[in-house]
């Protein structure tokens, strides 16, 4: 997949990059896709939910009547789940939501994304911009000359770039994130893939695939 190499003012600079057909150009697996957003998020849930058992909840330990003879029912003590502010059966405790893929899966998810990406032509290759400083307004114009203002954005840089990053943290439906970083969640929730152009050679000219996506 051949793309031209656009800069800040949204023209083409006369260079393209060519993005490898192996990472691009897939079928993508929409069930590993499925997969790998729902691990993501299960992963964002703290799941530090918990109720009192009936050992933690307070009151007295003694039995309220004897076993037999009442006419009554039989009881324990006063912190039984029957009775208002006794403890809770089966309530939640704490625990982690995630779940186990294996990188294979992974990998072949993230390159299932990158390539509906491809398929639908949302990514665009920005030539190496360096902010001189952290300025959103500069950053915002750069995205309204590629036609993509107001639409949610993932800025891909090979390395972390400090006023690049400060500059487009306050945009809402903009979010930078490093090549090492880049994850399927991210990629479907964007409508666009922004590539640096250096970010672009490296998928160009990396072979290992599992190490570029």
């Amino acid at each position: 997949m051949q793309l031209d190499v656009l800069n800040k003012a949204g023209e083409k600079t006369g260079r393209t990059v060519e993005l490898p057909d192996e990472i691009f150009g897939i079928d993508p697996n929409n069930h590993l896709m499925y997969l790998a957003v729902k691990q993501y998020r299960a992963a964002q849930r703290r799941g530090t939910h918990k109720v009192k058992t009936r050992a933690e909840v307070q009151g007295s330990s003694r039995k309220l009547h004897r076993q037999k003879g009442t006419g009554g029912s039989r009881k324990g003590n006063i912190r039984n789940p029957l009775y208002k502010g006794g403890g809770t059966v089966f309530g939640p405790k704490p625990h982690s939501y995630d779940f186990k893929m294996n990188r294979k899966e992974k990998d072949l998810a993230k390159m299932s994304a990158l390539s509906q990406k491809a398929a639908a032509q949302a990514i665009r290759v920005l030539e190496d911009v360096k902010l001189e400083a952290p300025k959103t307004k500069d950053f915002a114009g750069i995205l309204q000359k590629l036609e993509i203002q107001g639409k949610k954005v993932l800025y891909i840089t090979p390395e972390p770039e400090s006023n690049t990053y400060l500059s487009l943290r306050n945009l809402p439906a903009v979010k930078g994130v490093i090549l090492s970083d880049l994850n399927t969640y991210d990629i479907m929730n964007s409508n666009f893939l922004v590539l640096t152009e250096e970010a672009a050679k490296i998928f160009a000219g990396e072979e290992i695939k599992a190490e570029v996506v």
